[in-house]
């Protein structure tokens, strides 16, 4: 009885949110995104033959433009792929490389798993706050720096590790290592 009424209800909300949903024309919408990544999340849509395989692709366009994926812009994903925004959201925020707020020119990313952490990761951690003067989630006054922390960057060997901005990795991070890497970013405002 119990899993009649859970699928039942199941059914209704999916029903729900899918009405909702295609209330919102994107005609009447007005959108945060650019004319351009509109078009390019359009086409993204067109390549797949299931457009779900499209939120990904969509979600960097939208990042690339905006620098973070705030509500607004995850429901412009959301309306020009026609899904829900919380399915949108649900797949943004499992990944780390989308920020939900606004960061720094620099967004810091110190990987705090289980091979960084026994290596002086937490230490390192509370290094950079130090020296930066944020805390986890803030912009340095600036704006030049923000600081996050990610469940694993898949390099456990060379542990601790940081990232920057997704692309650029630190590996067997020391202080010193984390003083030369913070005057060298500075150096290139």
């Amino acid at each position: 009885m119990w899993l009649q009424l859970l699928a039942a209800l199941t059914l209704f909300w999916e029903k729900l949110t899918a009405k909702m949903q295609k209330t919102i024309s994107p005609k009447i919408h007005k959108f945060t995104l650019s004319e351009v990544s509109q078009r390019q999340i359009l086409q993204e849509k067109s390549k797949y033959p299931h457009p779900k395989t499209a939120i990904l692709p969509g979600l960097h366009i939208a990042y690339r433009e905006s620098g973070y994926l705030s509500p607004e812009v995850l429901k412009d994903v959301a309306i020009l792929l026609e899904f829900p925004y919380t399915e949108v959201s649900e797949v943004a925020s499992f990944y780390t490389m989308f920020p939900k707020h606004k960061v720094g020119k620099y967004f810091i990313q110190i990987c705090t798993n289980i091979s960084c952490y026994l290596c002086g990761a937490n230490g390192l951690l509370e290094y950079l706050q130090q020296k930066l003067g944020i805390k986890v989630g803030e912009v340095t006054p600036d704006g030049l720096f923000s600081l996050g922390t990610v469940e694993c960057l898949g390099s456990c060997d060379t542990a601790p590790v940081i990232q920057i901005n997704n692309q650029d990795f630190s590996e067997n991070l020391t202080r010193e290592k984390i003083d030369q890497i913070l005057e060298k970013l500075r150096s290139q405002k």
